[in-house]
């Protein structure tokens, strides 16, 4: 948090610790605007309740900011254009691409796992990430 304002991101809401009445550390949901991709606050995985905005000039400068990090947990798009929700999803380099849906709370009945450094070893959810990862064929051959 403090890095982040500190490089000169404009904190729009949010960041405040929250006292709980049980152990654990908490913070609102905070929004930062104006930041720049090569900071820390958008290099690194945080695991909080934080989102950043910054602006792009069209869906190829998107997919490209979004693929410029070492990870690869999550990535999503809001969009109507079933053409660019095809290209997002296509393009980037994310274990988990959302299209109009918050980019956390993944299914835990489906396979998943990141892509670069978010992940390690084998996807989880066992058997059923190698059923996912695997082509399923039926060949009929007729003996002469």
């Amino acid at each position: 948090m403090e890095k982040a304002k500190q490089s000169g991101a404009n904190l729009a809401f949010g960041g405040e610790r929250l006292e709980m009445p049980h152990d654990g550390y908490y913070m609102s949901p905070t929004l930062f605007t104006e930041t720049d991709n090569s900071w820390d606050i958008n290099q690194e995985e945080v695991f909080a309740p934080l989102a950043c905005v910054m602006r792009v000039k069209d869906l190829d400068e998107a997919i490209a900011m979004t693929n410029d990090t070492r990870f690869g947990l999550t990535g999503g798009i809001i969009t109507q254009s079933l053409r660019s929700s095809a290209m997002f999803k296509e393009q980037v380099q994310a274990g988990c691409v959302m299209v109009n849906l918050a980019t956390a709370g993944t299914d835990y009945h489906v396979p998943f796992g990141g892509r670069k450094q978010s992940s390690f070893g084998p996807r989880e959810q066992g058997q059923y990430a190698k059923e996912f990862y695997t082509i399923v064929k039926t060949a009929y051959q007729k003996a002469y």
